[in-house]
């Protein structure tokens, strides 16, 4: 074999991921409160980019200065003059308040209230009998749940006071509303909130120290520890089961998502569906006009170049975020031809589809319906469901690979067979199983455990009643 240098020529294709087109993937990716986030950042950064309602603000000014400008040099990479024409075209109209009629405030919130913000304001109002200061360092130092971080030894010490006025000071927090926060452990947080029970039977706060053992259904040892019956037991364990072990999740944390706004929203009008994609909450973009003097001018600057580069890039903007709205209506059009038996019949009717067949459907890649339904929701009349929803995976029926059925259909099969049990003789996974077969079903003992699990639904022992 003769080894040698030589020169030759190929052709490739290749992609090459350029600044524009990785800011058209990130967008692409964003749901609508992330998007309308991005937006604002965009606005700072980008002295081209004006939203159109600052837009419409400086139209009177500008329109009498049209005539004037010089159309623009044709080499730019976009036709400048005639954006800013369409753009004039395309403003929504504003709508005129006669001076009778009210402006309309909804009674919103701006942000519902945290747990610290709820107990602090209940230490603000109520006589205490320890430093204030002390008891607001406990309540910032609770945990989601509602659980104290924090020892004692700890608390006395960054507090500067003695170890019996930090005990003081945490008995004072456990007093506050939700009974169970400043806990330190779940014994602690169930047994804070006892006396929620009306007529709370005795024998209650002893089995509060067999939590372990209740948690794995072991009820006889527990009757035969305590001498109870195991009848008496179980009314026992039906009582603390309606104690609340982490309260304070039931408030809102620091910059929480409060609520979720669909990026896509599904309506049946006249037996014909309809898809809005909502993009109300994001700023509409447009050019600042006071930019087109710079480019109006012939000769090669720097000030020309600066604002030729940042007005392709906010035109790139505009473009990305346009091209994402269309991505995202295809993508809904495609799933509601798909489902459309879920959407009016409900969960037995949803069919199995992967992320393939919607980008062949609408001629794309795989990636990029994963981006386009990634961490975004769509409303539906069967409610509010995340996109990845509808791409469920589709098992056989039986020794038929024609018909599939969903794994949410064999969920939802799974509820219905467990909430008819004997609950004094529940069936295994195993047994569960077997029924699943029954109904044309065929999983596993292990895949049935495990859709169980996502389901929060106990092991036979533990939702076995007496």
């Amino acid at each position: 074999m003769r080894l040698g240098y030589g020169l030759s020529l190929e052709q490739t294709q290749k992609l090459i991921m350029t600044p524009e087109l990785r800011q058209a993937i990130t967008i692409l990716q964003l749901s609508a409160l992330e998007l309308s986030t991005y937006v604002e950042e965009q606005l700072l950064e980008n002295p081209l980019l004006e939203t159109q309602e600052e837009n419409s603000e400086v139209k009177g000014e500008s329109e009498h200065n049209s005539a004037e400008e010089s159309p623009l040099d044709n080499k730019w990479d976009v036709d400048w003059q005639d954006y800013f024409h369409d753009q004039d075209e395309n403003r929504p109209r504003q709508e005129r308040v006669t001076p009778d009629e009210k402006q309309r405030f909804d009674p919103f919130i701006s942000a519902a209230p945290t747990l610290q913000e709820h107990l602090l304001e209940q230490l603000h109002v109520q006589k205490i009998s320890v430093p204030l200061n002390v008891a607001e360092y406990i309540v910032g130092n609770l945990n989601d749940n509602g659980g104290l971080t924090l020892t004692l030894e700890d608390i006395a010490r960054e507090t500067h006071v003695s170890l019996e006025t930090a005990e003081k000071a945490l008995a004072d927090v456990q007093t506050l509303d939700p009974l169970g926060v400043g806990a330190r452990n779940l014994e602690e947080c169930l047994r804070l909130q006892l006396p929620l029970i009306p007529d709370c039977p005795d024998e209650l706060s002893e089995l509060l120290k067999y939590l372990e053992d209740l948690a794995a259904g072991r009820l006889q040892k527990i009757a035969h520890t305590l001498k109870l019956s195991i009848t008496r037991v179980q009314e026992l364990a039906d009582m603390i089961r309606k104690l609340d072990p982490k309260p304070g999740l039931r408030f809102s944390g620091p910059g929480d998502v409060r609520y979720i706004v669909p990026d896509v929203v599904i309506e049946e009008i006249g037996g014909e569906f309809i898809i809005l994609v909502n993009d109300v909450t994001v700023p509409r973009l447009g050019i600042n006009k006071a930019y087109r003097e710079a480019l109006s001018r012939e000769e090669e600057t720097d000030t020309r170049k600066f604002v030729e580069q940042k007005l392709n890039a906010a035109a790139w903007l505009i473009r990305s975020i346009e091209q994402r709205r269309l991505t995202l209506y295809k993508v809904a059009n495609a799933i509601v031809k798909w489902q459309t038996d879920f959407l009016r019949y409900g969960i037995h009717h949803l069919k199995p589809l992967t992320l393939r067949d919607i980008a062949e459907e609408i001629g794309v890649h795989e990636s990029t319906v994963s981006r386009a339904t990634s961490h975004k929701y769509v409303q539906t009349p069967r409610g509010i469901y995340e996109f990845k929803f509808f791409f469920a995976n589709g098992m056989g029926r039986g020794h038929s690979s024609e018909s599939n059925i969903t794994t949410e259909e064999i969920k939802l099969a799974l509820r219905e067979i467990i909430s008819l049990e004997n609950s004094k003789s529940p069936y295994s996974d195993q047994k569960l199983a077997d029924l699943l077969k029954a109904k044309n079903m065929e999983i596993s003992r292990r895949t049935v455990a495990k859709y169980r699990d996502e389901l929060g639904i106990p092991t036979a022992t533990v939702r076995k009643r007496y």
